[in-house]
C-alpha cells in the first residue's frame, strides 16, 4: 500500500487542481503519484484475486481454470 504521506500528497493535489490549478511540475508529480497508486493498487487486487478459493454450494472447487493456473506460476517462481 502507498504510504499516508504520498496519499495525502495525492489528495492535496488533487484539490488544488480543482480550485487553482497546477504548474506543470505539480502536474508531473500528480500523474507519478497515480501511476503509483494504481500499480500498487492492481498489485494487491491481483495478489488477492489469486488466494481466492470459490467453493459450489457442496463445497466443491470451482475456481476458475485461470485463476488457478495464475496461483500454481506464481507458486513455482
Amino acid at each position: 500500500m502507498l504510504s499516508k504521506d504520498k496519499m495525502d500528497r495525492i489528495n492535496e493535489l488533487s484539490k488544488k487542481s480543482k480550485t487553482t490549478g497546477l504548474s506543470i511540475e505539480e502536474a508531473k508529480e500528480q500523474t507519478t503519484l497515480r501511476k503509483e497508486y494504481l500499480e500498487t493498487f492492481r498489485s494487491s487486487m491481483k495478489g488477492m484475486i489469486e488466494n481466492v478459493t470459490i467453493l459450489d454450494p457442496n463445497g466443491e472447487d470451482v475456481t476458475p481454470d485461470k485463476v488457478k493456473e495464475s496461483r500454481n506460476k506464481n507458486l513455482l517462481n
